[in-house]
């Protein structure tokens, strides 16, 4: 898997590009090809030695696809093959923006209704205000649905995504999960508007955010002045499902491992700590995404801002790889139990 772990922007490409699966109904197409010599540009215009072509798919068959546009929210539900009942999830990605499917086909292809929810279009994060209600309905969507087990609804959050995930998780009255993955997680206050609260927030801290030897964008100062204000933070000590948290500690967008130290410190403290299971990995960037996925270490989060993520190549793919397999078990401990997944890929 090498060969798809390590990929790189071909020479001369538009700079900080990321591969990203837009079109799920359709395969990632890999052409292997293999040339005399070692060969960096201009490689596409030889005849190679041998070549062969490789589907990556991200539906397993059966996996449905459906536009959801009702009650207010937007985003697109996976439902596995079969009738059900399944256990579901609510899969939110960070503040870049957009709806973003591959995790949620993933997921679905292993037995679960995920719903990919759009909550930010892209350069909006800023200026977006989004009611809390917003995302609590779009978890009663998921749970009210008929092929899915309504009392085995789980959260699943990425960046921004997982500071959603943890404010649901010990505000809300309405929504009561199951269980939670955090990956890239913080515990950020975002009050009850969850998107302009954590947009005053870093508007508020701007002048933190450092610039590389490339003109590059790193968040981390930022993000660890903003953790040092208590009141920036969500009362964790109130959340009373498991929580699987993912960091890498090589993370230059956000520092993750000091706020898992004070998730930690703040749910001991209450006497849920035995809902946490902390996985990190050290060299290890901010976008751990399911395996295989390259690695960026920076790329364009807005039409103005290259923004750094951190991490090495290797260790961040290995770590993509095993945390897979553990939220997958995690999964498989909270929201099936004793029950057989009846889709696998």
């Amino acid at each position: 898997m090498g060969l798809l772990w390590s990929m790189r922007p071909v020479p001369g490409s538009r700079e900080a590009l990321r591969l990203r699966k837009m079109n799920v109904c359709s395969p990632f197409l890999v052409n292997i090809s293999v040339h005399s010599g070692h060969v960096t540009e201009g490689f596409m215009e030889r005849t190679p030695l041998a070549a062969t072509l490789i589907e990556r798919w991200y539906m397993a068959p059966g996996v449905k696809r459906i536009n959801v546009q009702q009650r207010g929210v937007r985003g697109t539900l996976f439902l596995p093959p079969g009738p059900g009942p399944y256990p579901g999830l609510l899969d939110m990605w960070g503040g870049g923006g957009g709806l973003i499917e591959y995790r949620s086909a993933l997921l679905a292809s292993r037995g679960y209704v995920s719903l990919a929810l759009e909550y930010i279009k892209p350069d909006e994060l800023q200026s977006a205000e989004l009611a809390f209600s917003y995302f609590e309905t779009a978890f009663n969507i998921i749970k009210e649905h008929p092929r899915v087990i309504s009392d085995r609804v789980g959260l699943f959050g990425l960046s921004l995504g997982s500071i959603v995930s943890f404010v649901l998780a010990a505000e809300s009255i309405v929504v009561k999960p199951s269980c939670c993955v955090c990956v890239s997680g913080s515990h950020v206050s975002t009050h009850l508007n969850v998107l302009k609260g954590f947009g005053n927030i870093i508007s508020v801290q701007q002048d933190l955010i450092r610039l590389d030897e490339n003109n590059h964008q790193v968040w981390r100062d930022m993000s660890l002045e903003i953790l040092r204000n208590s009141t920036n933070t969500i009362d964790v000590g109130k959340i009373e499902c498991p929580v699987l948290l993912v960091n890498g500690c090589d993370d230059q967008n956000w520092a993750v491992e000091e706020y898992a130290k004070d998730i930690l410190q703040q749910m001991k403290k209450a006497g849920n700590e035995h809902l946490l299971t902390l996985v990190q990995y050290p060299e290890a960037g901010h976008l751990i995404e399911p395996p295989y996925t390259p690695h960026f270490r920076f790329s364009r989060f807005s039409k103005d801002a290259i923004v750094v993520w951190g991490g090495a190549t290797k260790p961040h793919s290995d770590a993509q790889e095993d945390s897979w397999r553990k939220i997958l078990a995690f999964l498989q401990q909270h929201l099936y139990s004793n029950q057989t997944p009846r889709a696998r890929m």
